[in-house]
């Protein structure tokens, strides 16, 4: 999708289609979400086929969406590629669980992915962003993110107890899991799609689980630990472990290649903020937050009002499907001044939600953070200059908003 918005004034409302995959393969969805939050902060679609459901647009709104699970339930689902059919992994998959249950699984996730446990990982992902990086030197055309999507595997294989073998496959499959429509993607339909991946990566780690158990022993691995947690009294199952296996594997592999294509092409398009990053590499963290904010790769999450609520100025009936837009939370000019322009020493860029907000508050922000932290270090270290060598293509998706290609060229950067 396009990341900078043309004007809005002529959108009517009321034949906005936000189901639409060309919005976000070649249209301009941030120029309906501005609409959207100064006239209708509460909009509801039908659907052809007879599904319905709201969305929110404003910052505040969309944080109460996600952060309150008593009006908003995710127990029924909480991906839009889900609208319409309750996910029958609820209660057992930790993304479709609410708290207490959420909260106690989480947590023992969680411990091995604070900052002071991503910390020590830092060597290992530099030196992976090295090599990811090298063959962009040799002053060749580079599909920065054709290839960005191995990147998060190369850095988190080892931590999950991933073998190299199989990282490849993986990506493939969560790929098809996130944007089902796209072919670069697509295996059949859409649903075929969805089920193939579905499948194939909950049978991965189910025969993962079988091969630890047989052969016993500990391997230190995110995988590994999930053997090991218990929410309230018990032991997960294996059907848990599986799914959340699951969970765990599409968390670390979506959204980072994205914020990291879209942001080098906000780069390119704005060279003065490249050189201003390349000059003070102390704004590099603030830059993965303007980045993380700009690009809001997973652009919005999905949520069922418990009861009858008010928000937005409307009311959500008990049941209905409450589509919260991240990506246009992070725009909102009362959160954000200047919304649309992309500035690396934006004060208060943090206040960002790319990684959402509230209980399911992405469980591996700090690992993200790291990642792209290390990530435009090294590359503003190594490239004087970086350009467009072909058009980009975007992604076919309205969950992930990202690149298939962004073919660039880069001038290395002399060493004194």
């Amino acid at each position: 999708m396009r990341l900078t918005p043309g004007t809005g004034s002529d959108i009517d409302l009321g034949r906005v289609d936000l189901f639409d995959l060309d919005l976000y393969t070649s249209g301009d969805p941030h120029a309906i979400w501005d609409v959207m939050r100064a006239k209708a902060p509460l909009h509801h679609q039908v659907l052809p086929d007879g599904r319905e459901f709201w969305s929110v647009t404003r910052y505040n709104d969309v944080c109460r969406v996600l952060g309150d699970h008593r009006d908003f339930t995710s127990q029924r689902g909480t991906v839009v590629t889900h609208l319409g059919e309750d996910d029958v992994a609820a209660g057992r998959l930790m993304t479709s669980t609410d708290p207490p249950r959420h909260t106690e699984v989480r947590r023992a996730i969680g411990s091995r992915l604070t900052a002071r446990a991503v910390a020590s990982w830092q060597d290992r992902i530099r030196k992976a962003t090295v090599r990811f990086l090298e063959p962009a030197l040799d002053g060749g055309t580079f599909d920065l993110a054709e290839q960005a999507l191995l990147l998060p595997a190369i850095v988190t294989g080892p931590v999950l107890g991933i073998p190299e073998r199989d990282w490849e496959e993986l990506v493939q499959l969560t790929a098809m899991v996130t944007a089902p429509s796209d072919p670069h993607f697509q295996h059949g339909s859409e649903a075929a799609t969805l089920a193939i991946s579905h499948h194939e990566l909950v049978a991965y780690v189910t025969d993962w689980v079988k091969r630890r158990r047989k052969t016993g022993g500990e391997d230190g691995s995110l995988l590994d630990h999930l053997m090991s947690v218990r929410a309230g009294d018990a032991p997960l199952t294996d059907e848990e472990i599986a799914l959340n296996g699951y969970s765990i594997l599409l968390g670390a592999n979506v959204t980072t290649p994205h914020t990291i294509s879209g942001t080098v092409h906000t780069l390119i398009e704005r060279t003065e903020q490249f050189e201003k990053a390349q000059a003070d590499p102390s704004l590099v963290p603030n830059l993965v937050e303007e980045g993380l904010r700009w690009t809001s790769a997973a652009c919005n999450f999905m949520r069922y009002a418990v009861n009858d609520i008010r928000i937005g100025g409307g009311t959500v009936p008990a049941g209905g499907a409450v589509v919260a837009w991240i990506g246009s939370a992070n725009r909102d000019e009362s959160r954000f001044p200047d919304p649309h322009v992309f500035d690396i020493t934006r004060s208060g860029a943090k206040r960002q939600i790319a990684f959402g907000f509230g209980p399911h508050f992405c469980i591996g922000a700090p690992l993200a953070r790291l990642t792209l932290r290390i990530f435009f270090e090294e590359l503003l270290q190594r490239f004087a200059s970086i350009g467009l060598a072909g058009e980009p293509q975007h992604l076919r998706s309205y969950f992930i908003a990202g690149m298939t290609h962004l073919p660039i060229v880069a001038q290395k950067r002399k060493t004194s």
